[in-house]
């Protein structure tokens, strides 16, 4: 492929040759303008791609990146999807949309089930859609310029992408504080939350590619993991990392979210500390109450559900709750206010979390395709 031909295409596809005379492909995000968002043509390209090397016995795993250090990938394209819902009538279901989440989860859950190492090197930000492709990788690597997050509430939507499972999933109440908040992880919260598996500066991606292609690969899973865990090892070694406030503050959030607290009391809880002198959890408040008060309570469900849930069941779920958020005000008032207009002043309807019923969050979760459901094939 030329220079010109890569400039232009949002997803470059490539392979390193190794010494040992296997194949590492490489999935490389090129859409740096937009913070290497995913579109449904990104999606499109690298789900059969996967798909391929999955089986292709020449290839022994897999590396996705983006181009430039601002970012990983950002999330979805959110503006594409408010355009989308505002082409139909309110209530209806985006044609773009449900195939857009369905494509998404699936490319998401292949990575989760990929029979080979899948390597993400997570620096910058990694953000919605970016933490679903992450979040299914064996090896996960974050650097000091790493900034994760799933910030959805605020938009009217909710940790989507196989996120409720993740995040149900996270030590403690981490899982759930994150969700409501959206807070911003560093390199050292991710690898407490789980979200990575090592860490490393950014600029050692260079080196880390010329350590694949010199590795001697063996064709095996199980042995080409451990292969992988010692390359990375290598690279974190000596590697000075920052405080995790995460960490730091787990106790503070264990009781601030409780054992099997009401939503109500853990959202009354998390708003009072706002005049805290700690001014990471003082930022956690403020996020808490600006955000959707629907999204908080779809939120909260989407976790408690997905406890006890498969991954595979857990995507489904999401398909019709990310449907029901297309179909209701929230979403796409959130995108105007933040990304469209950006007058940071979104009007919630529900505009408090009092007046959101149990009926409403059912009404987000119900099932709003006929025929199949697109992710039924799921294992």
């Amino acid at each position: 492929m030329s220079d010109a031909m890569e400039r232009d295409t949002p997803v470059v596809i490539s392979t390193i040759e190794t010494a040992s005379g296997h194949l590492f492909g490489r999935v490389t995000l090129n859409a740096p303008d937009s913070l290497n968002a995913l579109t449904m043509a990104m999606v499109e390209r690298i789900d059969p791609q996967m798909e391929r090397w999955a089986v292709d016995s020449r290839v022994v795993g897999v590396l996705l990146d983006g181009v430039g250090e601002k970012a990983f990938c950002a999330g979805g394209d959110i503006v594409g999807l408010y355009r989308s819902i505002k082409a139909v009538a309110p209530g209806e279901v985006p044609r773009e949309a449900a195939a857009f989440f369905a494509r998404e989860y699936r490319l998401d859950y292949r990575i989760h089930r990929f029979p080979k190492p899948v390597l993400c090197w997570g620096t910058g930000i990694v953000m919605g859609g970016g933490i679903g492709l992450l979040a299914g990788a064996s090896h996960r690597v974050a650097t000091q310029t790493t900034r994760m997050a799933m910030p959805e509430v605020a938009i009217g939507l909710y940790p989507d992408v196989g996120g409720s499972w993740v995040l149900s999933r996270m030590p403690g109440k981490a899982g759930m504080f994150l969700g409501l908040t959206g807070m911003s992880l560093n390199v050292t919260d991710a690898l407490y939350a789980g979200l990575a598996t090592h860490a490393a500066h950014s600029g050692q991606r260079g080196m880390l590619l010329e350590t694949i292609a010199a590795a001697p690969w063996h064709g095996d899973a199980d042995a080409d993991a451990a292969r992988l865990d010692s390359l990375l090892a290598a690279l974190q070694n000596g590697l000075e990392l920052p405080e995790s406030a995460l960490k730091t503050h787990a106790a503070r959030i264990d009781a601030l979210i409780g054992d099997h607290d009401d939503l109500h009391q853990i959202v009354r809880r998390l708003k009072a500390l706002n005049d805290d002198t700690d001014p990471w959890l003082a930022k956690a408040a403020s996020a808490v109450a600006s955000a959707s008060p629907t999204s908080l309570a779809l939120t909260y469900a989407m976790q408690q559900r997905a406890r006890d849930m498969s991954l595979a069941e857990v995507f489904r779920l999401e398909w019709q709750a990310s449907l029901g958020c297309c179909t209701h005000q929230d979403f796409p008032e959130g995108i105007r206010a933040l990304l469209i207009d950006k007058d940071k002043r979104p009007q919630w309807k529900p505009a408090t979390l009092e007046a959101v019923t149990p009926e409403h969050i059912a009404n987000h979760l119900a099932p709003l395709h006929g025929g199949a459901h697109p992710l039924a094939d799921l294992a």
